[in-house]
């Protein structure tokens, strides 16, 4: 009875099916087999010219490199740094924002939305540049000052700090796009209930605005975690994991195992303790921010 009823789904919605067919071919062929495919060799010591079945050998491999662990340290000291300041600035930006006219919110939005837009490589060339020791404009704007400059990408005590420091003042362009959407959404009503309690205006931002985007900060707050823990085209262009290992993340080591040592096998292992470790990071996040808001 199951089988028949979902046969006649499928007969009744059978042009719905037609037209997602497409997109679901696509996401099975680049997503779909490559992910199953990665699970599968994380099993193997899978090589250019041998292949063999390994078991849980690789995750022993990894655990008991040293290289994994200080990439997984750089990695979780990037994000943790990274993913809070972009979601405050942009609460703090689409706060500010907010209260203007329509024509002024129109193009704070449209400024602040295009670095997003923008290729991260272009992004990181450019800052890259900035970070020069003999002709960047740091270097060159510390020296006006009367301060020394310093090689910012080629000092251990400085290159990580210099890649973090470029992340936080790239706009959050996708995050104060949402948060004043979801200002928009709030009834004024609240606000002008507590506005007759005799409520200034931090203490109705604070105790009004701030606990009903909560929503709304719970997806910002995953999907910046994810995006952090797989940052790779900053690290990539500006310093390639280096000097030494200063620099080396989860995403870049998963690289450079896969397509400079071939060890696919061992790069499939990197992988899934990377999805691991975002799921753990993810399931916190839904477990204290997650809220049902009702204004009514």
């Amino acid at each position: 009875m199951g089988l028949q009823k979902i046969l006649q789904d499928i007969a009744r919605h059978k042009w719905d099916y037609l037209f997602v067919l497409p997109k679901f071919a696509v996401f099975v062929a680049f997503i779909g087999v490559p992910v199953a495919w990665s699970v599968f060799i994380s099993f193997q010591e899978f090589g250019v010219f041998q292949t063999r079945w390994v078991g849980l050998d690789n995750f022993r491999v990894a655990f008991e490199d040293d290289l994994f662990l200080i990439a997984l340290k750089n990695t979780v000291w990037y994000a943790l740094i990274v993913m809070p300041a972009n979601v405050l600035i942009a609460l703090v930006l689409a706060s500010l924002i907010f209260p203007l006219s329509r024509k002024a919110q129109t193009f704070f939005r449209a400024a602040f939305y295009l670095p997003t837009v923008t290729s991260a490589v272009v992004i990181a060339m450019a800052w890259k540049y900035i970070y020069q020791p003999d002709v960047g404009l740091l270097n060159a704007f510390l020296r006006m000052l009367g301060a020394s400059g310093r090689n910012w990408l080629g000092q251990s005590s400085t290159a990580m700090w210099s890649v973090i420091m470029m992340s936080i003042l790239t706009p959050p362009g996708v995050g104060i796009i949402m948060y004043l959407a979801a200002m928009g959404s709030i009834p004024n009503e609240i606000y002008e209930a507590a506005t007759v309690d005799g409520a200034s205006g931090f203490q109705k931002w604070w105790r009004i605005t701030v606990p009903l985007l909560k929503p709304t900060t719970l997806y910002l707050v995953v999907l910046g975690t994810i995006g952090s823990f797989q940052v790779f085209s900053q690290i990539m262009i500006m310093t390639r994991g280096g000097p030494g290992h200063a620099t080396k993340v989860l995403v870049y080591l998963i690289y450079e195992t896969a397509f400079r040592d071939m060890e696919f096998g061992l790069a499939g292992a990197y992988s899934l303790m990377l999805f691991a470790i975002i799921m753990v990071f993810a399931f916190i996040q839904f477990k204290y921010l997650n809220v049902n808001l009702e204004y009514y």
